[in-house]
């Protein structure tokens, strides 16, 4: 694979364009401190577009995170950042394939924002010892792995935690998932999540709809007539819409949640604001609202992005896993491998995760004993207000992460 004229403007520092927000965005960009020297050759994996998603924007915010980088805080160890991007488009043979392109480039290590096929990416890379960065997977395998994954959420938060916080909180007995039926949801809703209810003694039912599915009246009447306590909606944010107009349809009066990405611009044009406000929504990242971890984002893909939108939750993702990355190896210093790379993101002390509120992260396996991979304790949620924006950003079950 070959870079492209964009890949090769990330090597050295970039001055922001004429008309950006270099002015308004320098304070919270930083001093410029631009990286030099042999460049450092960092693998991005991202699923770009799929027949059930869209997440192009990752591949702009990696370009604009990168200059970033390079700019403003030296690369890694010093050097630049050189990008090598793949694209799985939702199928698992084309993850597989990514990996092993990264393995072929000789990148040293990757960075994987949330993605459908991390099943089939993580195996090659750790065969190869070659560190992966990634947002986040529910993958148990890969979460087991102790010697080159890390993963930047946990996994237990977003699908199980917060839904059962909720549902103690309202006095309810059950806990009812609409899910997107690909396999990255469905094995936590399906496989790891009945015993977690169980345990916190709450009834639990999964309901799995096709991606696509434009009326779920059918599938919501079926829901209702379950008593489904509270509702979370698991899917990008036409799924949601479908589930949430479709429990409004058969009047569904009781309490529905969902993840970060149900709600985006087009949910609050296609769902009444009355279904909307109020609602208690897990949150990947900051998105919307007025939290200032957005800020550098915000400053960073108008300083030094093209042509992206910097309200796809998908983008922030990207930022912050190839942030918390340059943030892992910071004080790395000679011969940069992905054996130097493991050891130095392994002994770095706790950090503030790149853009997410507070939260914050540490790679060396005790964040989860039971699953090493873990860099995170804990998440985000956020209440919407009467227009379906999020108000302030709340970090939950976060302890600090010790030796």
């Amino acid at each position: 694979m070959t870079t492209s004229r964009k890949d090769q403007t990330t090597l050295h520092g970039i001055a922001p364009r004429p008309g950006t927000a270099a002015a308004s965005g320098a304070d919270v960009l930083g001093p410029v401190k631009p990286a030099s020297g042999e460049p450092v050759k960092i693998g991005v994996i991202s699923d770009g577009a799929s027949p059930a998603v869209d997440n192009t924007a990752q591949l702009g915010v990696a370009d604009a995170a990168a200059a970033y980088l390079n700019e403003r805080r030296s690369g890694i160890g010093g050097r630049p950042i050189k990008l090598y991007k793949c694209e799985t488009q939702g199928d698992p043979a084309k993850g597989a394939d990514c990996a092993n392109q990264m393995i072929e480039d000789g990148v040293v290590a990757v960075a994987i924002p949330e993605s459908a096929v991390a099943d089939t990416i993580w195996k090659p890379l750790a065969d190869a010892k070659l560190p992966a960065m990634f947002f986040g997977s529910s993958n148990q395998d890969l979460l087991a792995d102790s010697e080159s994954m890390f993963t930047l959420s946990d996994p237990l938060y977003t699908l199980l935690q917060l839904p059962i916080g909720l549902a103690k909180k309202l006095g309810v007995h059950k806990v009812t998932s609409v899910v997107i039926d690909v396999p990255a949801a469905l094995h936590t809703t399906e496989e790891v999540a009945p015993k977690v209810f169980a345990d916190a003694g709450l009834d639990y039912q999964v309901v799995a709809i096709p991606p696509g599915t434009a009326d779920m009246t059918p599938q919501m009447q079926n829901v209702l007539s379950g008593r489904p306590g509270v509702v979370f909606v698991i899917g990008n944010d036409g799924f949601c819409i479908s589930a949430f107009n479709g429990l409004r349809a058969v009047g569904y009066d009781g309490t529905v949640s969902g993840i970060s990405q149900c709600i985006t611009d087009a949910t609050r044009k296609a769902v009444p604001a009355s279904v909307l406000s109020g609602m208690v929504v897990s949150a990947t990242v900051p998105n919307g609202g007025s939290d200032p971890s957005t800020a550098p984002y915000d400053a960073v893909i108008k300083t030094y992005g093209h042509g992206i939108d910097n309200t796809a939750i998908s983008g922030r993702g990207m930022f912050v896993t190839l942030g918390a990355l340059a943030t892992a190896l910071e004080g790395i210093s000679g011969d940069i491998t992905p054996k130097s790379v493991i050891a130095t993101i392994k002994a770095m002390p706790e950090r503030e995760l790149p853009g997410v509120a507070g939260l914050r992260f540490r790679c060396n396996g005790k964040a989860a004993p039971d699953t090493p991979a873990v860099c995170v304790r804990g998440g985000l949620s956020t209440t919407l207000d009467d227009k379906g924006q999020p108000t302030k950003f709340e970090v939950l079950g976060s302890t600090p992460i010790g030796d």
